[in-house]
């Protein structure tokens, strides 16, 4: 069996990829990073260098010509960028991919989307997967919805492709470019003082790496509707700052969470915001971000257990613990 890995080069891609192998299976990965491509085809999986925002259909009917499933990892995730961008790397490179598995009679396509198209700027638990806000926060949020519509408008129409999304909330483990790095950068920039909306007690949910891959993988399997959307979390809900101090304090790392009002913070991001668009530069903070460290969030995963057979495989304890080994590790990787 063969199995297209896209975003291959971040940090889910590339947990996949080694899960993958590691059982056997053939792989075949894209993303955008050329150095980590050099690496997997080094371990043996087969890179393709392909910018998925500006493929052609051609393009995409080759590079998923002789697979029998696609694991789309791939995405363009921040808070902040041009609408046009968003649309290209989540809309229609979505498009054009699931499109072109439909072609060449792919049987799986498992989609991962996004959690951040639940946020509203309120305090909510246990969201299921039927939700949506008022308004989408952002960019991001908004297009990584229209491309999970984009899925489901395929999977009404066609039968032989079996679409599934997943939701994962939080990723963090091994080969994390986003969660632990931006913490590690602000504890240096701060000289360890963290400035945060209601000292990091916000109730969080997060999901270790090797969890979401689980679930992609039981979601290339499981029997369940072509279109099914499930939420993916460590199913094990906490607190932001015992998240950090979890992590900080074994990597002998000084913080202190001090905290500060959410308005002040959320006026700071506007700000921030506006001076981004006059200048054309990303802004040092936004008010997503400043929300999310604000905001109580957290999922509930019933339907993932009940349809998929999904448990965590690692608990959020071994996960943390695991991230810290990781981090001391490659401790370069992070500026320590």
């Amino acid at each position: 069996m063969t199995v297209l890995v896209t975003g291959a080069t971040g940090g889910l891609g590339r947990n996949a990829v080694e899960f993958l192998q590691g059982r056997g299976r053939n792989v075949r990965a894209t993303g955008r990073d050329g150095s980590v491509g050099k690496t997997l085809a080094a371990g043996g999986a087969e890179f393709v260098a392909l910018d998925l925002a500006r493929a052609s259909r051609s393009a995409f009917e080759s590079l998923v010509d002789g697979v029998q499933a696609v694991w789309h990892c791939a995405a363009l995730s921040s808070p902040w960028g041009r609408a046009q961008d968003f649309l290209a790397a989540n809309v229609k490179a979505t498009q054009g991919l699931a499109q072109a598995a439909v072609a060449r009679g792919v049987e799986r396509f498992v989609h991962v989307s996004t959690p951040s198209l639940y946020f509203d700027y309120s305090h909510r638990r246990d969201i299921d997967e039927d939700f949506r806000p008022a308004h989408y926060v952002n960019h991001y949020a908004r297009t990584k919805a229209e491309a999970e519509q984009v899925i489901r408008d395929l999977a009404l129409r066609d039968g032989g492709t079996r679409f599934v999304m997943l939701r994962p909330r939080g990723i963090f483990g091994p080969h994390d470019r986003v969660l632990f790095p931006r913490v590690l950068r602000l504890v240096r920039e701060r000289g360890g003082r963290l400035p945060m909306p209601r000292a990091g007690q916000a109730c969080i949910d997060l999901t270790y790496v090797t969890n979401v891959v689980h679930a992609m993988d039981l979601a290339g399997r499981a029997d369940v509707a072509s279109g099914s959307v499930f939420n993916i979390t460590n199913g094990e809900p906490t607190s932001l700052g015992h998240v950090l101090g979890a992590v900080l304090g074994p990597l002998g790392l000084d913080f202190r969470l001090v905290a500060v009002p959410y308005p002040a913070v959320d006026m700071a991001a506007r700000a921030a915001e506006t001076w981004a668009r006059m200048s054309g530069r990303e802004p040092t903070l936004t008010r997503y971000a400043a929300g999310m460290l604000n905001y109580d969030m957290t999922l509930n995963i019933a339907r993932a257990r009940q349809q998929l057979g999904y448990e965590p495989v690692v608990s959020l304890a071994d996960g943390l613990a695991a991230t810290v080994e990781w981090i001391r590790e490659h401790g370069k990787d992070y500026g320590l």
